[in-house]
């Protein structure tokens, strides 16, 4: 049996095993295991030698970068992003990837990265999303709250040493000014329990015509409903969750899936979300 998992700590309830389950019955792989596996930070060197004996396991907060060291191999996304969310066993040799970042442009291929990008913070996944829009050609805003204006600046210099001539700059989120392409939401204002909160006014929501939000509960934030009565696009943070998934199984083993298999996976997340909402 083929053993994988999901390491973190905490883990409370992850819809890593139903999205996992779903593809490995696609895949036609039966004798498989998955496993929540909480590690505290301090006690993941001592289990490195459990994690070996799985064929392939998701990483997910706090070890995207301690995992690191314990790596043979990185792909170019984990050396990019210096984080790892995603390591695949061959033949006993440790490769770590970047999957995120395959979750977000999969699950944006339809929307115009490379365009007049307005980006709603820049920590964690905001700062690959700020990284990816650059190479892909974008005019980059971004947009934060005063107190973290030096993290956009780092992110800032990081975007214009990976990327000679990028277009960057950097404001409050109060103070967003100007029409956009794309509008991403990479902040935490509108997940669940706070839905009625949305992270910019009516005003700057008129003057995009595109929506990325990074949150999957709920499966609609207020950002989305509001940028969809107006007629526009925005897709939600499910996709991406799942894409990053399907990235792992075709590292893992060669998996192969098109957009008719995923899509029944994204829609069982979001039915997930909002049967836990309702309870």
């Amino acid at each position: 049996m083929d053993k994988y998992g999901l390491i973190g700590h905490p883990l409370g309830h992850s819809m890593s095993p139903m999205i996992h389950e779903k593809l490995f019955q696609l895949s036609g792989i039966s004798d498989y295991s998955y496993e929540l596996i909480d590690i505290a930070p301090e006690d993941l060197q001592n289990n490195f030698d459990m994690l070996r004996e799985l064929k392939g396991f998701n990483i997910t907060i706090p070890h995207k970068m301690s995992i690191i060291s314990m790596t043979d191999k990185l792909s170019e996304s984990a050396l990019r992003y210096n984080s790892v969310n995603c390591i695949s066993n061959k033949n006993g040799v440790i490769t770590g990837y970047n999957t995120d970042c395959d979750g977000f442009l999969r699950s944006a291929e339809l929307l115009p990265l490379g365009g007049k990008v307005l980006l709603l913070g820049c920590g964690g996944v905001g700062r690959m999303i700020a990284i990816e829009a650059a190479l892909h050609g974008a005019e980059l805003t971004i947009a934060v709250i005063p107190q973290d204006i030096q993290t956009a600046q780092l992110v800032m210099a990081e975007i214009l040493a990976k990327c000679a001539g990028a277009s960057v700059k950097i404001c409050l989120i109060n103070e967003i000014s100007g029409n956009f392409d794309l509008l991403v939401n990479a902040t935490p204002v509108g997940m669940y329990p706070k839905t009625e909160v949305c992270a910019v006014s009516d005003e700057v929501i008129g003057n995009c015509l595109s929506f990325f939000d990074v949150i999957y509960n709920p499966t609609e934030t207020l950002l989305m409903k509001k940028a969809r009565a107006l007629g526009r696009t925005a897709v939600g943070g499910a996709a991406m969750l799942v894409y990053q998934a399907v990235k792992a199984h075709e590292y893992w083993y060669g998996g192969e899936f098109t957009a008719e298999d995923i899509s029944p996976i994204i829609t069982a997340v979001e039915n997930e979300v909002n049967k836990m909402n309702s309870l």
